[in-house]
């Protein structure tokens, strides 16, 4: 038996219903494994904990949705009075639901099976904490490329596994660059293992001003200004994404906007980008409102809006049509509609 990749063609994956990545904070923080590092003394450890806090409660985080459960902070770096003392003042009631453990544990020793236990034991689990990075790490002298991404990517795979939110606490280098990514500790192995990174840097030292940088495979860049309140939480002072919230959030809104004084409409996903673009006076590209569209298909459909996507005559279509009642097949297409051609990959440019 001869040994075969297991693949799959372009058009099929992009015919394929797109399903919405599962974030633990809404556009942000999303399963997985992620990095958030600052200087010494910079307040990572007071955002870690507020983190672990809020999303144990289901609060919203800097506006953003989060989806509840349990948290494990792992604080290897603190003792149980310093953390009570920090509970104190960033909180009134800190929920069951929040845990913490200050006993040290290293990879490739307990470390990875406590965490699967600790997940098992609480099946609602969706973050864990680890302050610090270093405090994990074996002492193994390795600082090589390829020791750095083997050991991260053990945790990567561990949160894959349970389907949660891995983020790791860490250092930077004292030295500046016009990079801060290049200032994270190490070598770009950990960059290239974790899922995102997010860098929190002051302003100036000890302002209680910072911005934290933040990069990912499933997020866009973004820069969130923060400053430390008196109960030292940090506190959202702009958003670079809240320029682009319309694009990636409003497309729903949008089309049934659209929709609300018609029963169908039919065209290119380039003359439908252009026609919501003059209804919301900002530029949405073809490529965008595609996927988007796929993306809120379940969104849509509640509203009565059924998207379908074919190719006529050699053109990309969208079709939306108004249904108020059930005849609707499982894969959202009204019963009764003519058949598409073969599908067709969505638009991946504008035209």
């Amino acid at each position: 038996m001869k040994k075969r990749f297991n693949t799959i063609d372009g058009q099929t994956l992009m015919t394929m219903p797109l399903q919405p990545l599962d974030f633990i904070i809404e556009n942000l923080l999303s399963k997985g494994l992620h990095i958030l590092a600052g200087s010494p003394k910079v307040g990572k450890s007071w955002l870690a904990l507020w983190l672990a806090v809020v999303v144990s409660k289901g609060e919203d985080i800097w506006g953003n949705k989060v989806k509840q459960g349990d948290t494990l902070y792992l604080c290897f770096e603190d003792s149980q009075i310093r953390i009570q003392n920090r509970l104190f003042e960033i909180t009134d009631e800190a929920s069951a639901a929040v845990n913490f453990c200050t006993e040290q544990a290293t990879l490739g020793g307990e470390l990875e099976e406590r965490i699967r236990t600790f997940v098992e034991e609480h099946p609602n689990c969706v973050l864990i904490i680890i302050d610090t990075l270093q405090m994990i790490r074996g002492s193994s002298t390795d600082n090589s490329y390829a020791s750095d991404y083997s050991e991260l990517s053990v945790l990567k795979n561990i949160a894959d596994e349970l389907e949660i939110a891995i983020l790791l606490i860490h250092h930077l280098r004292k030295e500046n660059d016009i990079d801060p990514f290049n200032r994270i500790s190490g070598t770009t192995g950990i960059q290239g293992a974790v899922d995102s990174n997010f860098i929190l840097s002051e302003d100036v030292r000890g302002s209680g001003q910072a911005k934290l940088y933040c990069v990912g495979r499933d997020i866009e860049y973004r820069e969130i200004c923060l400053k430390r309140n008196e109960e030292n939480i940090w506190e959202v002072v702009s958003d670079s994404f809240k320029n682009k919230d319309m694009l990636l959030h409003g497309i729903v809104l949008l089309i049934s906007d659209f929709m609300k004084d018609k029963e169908s409409y039919t065209g290119s996903p380039t003359e439908l980008s252009t026609l919501l673009s003059v209804q919301s006076s900002d530029q949405i590209s073809s490529r965008l409102l595609s996927k988007h569209i796929r993306l809120n298909l379940e969104e849509l459909r509640k509203r009565c809006i059924y998207a379908d996507f074919k190719k006529s005559n050699g053109k990309r279509i969208i079709s939306l049509s108004i249904i108020r009642d059930d005849s609707v097949d499982n894969q959202g297409t009204s019963i009764g509609a003519p058949d598409n051609d073969p599908y067709d990959p969505v638009e991946v440019s504008s035209s």
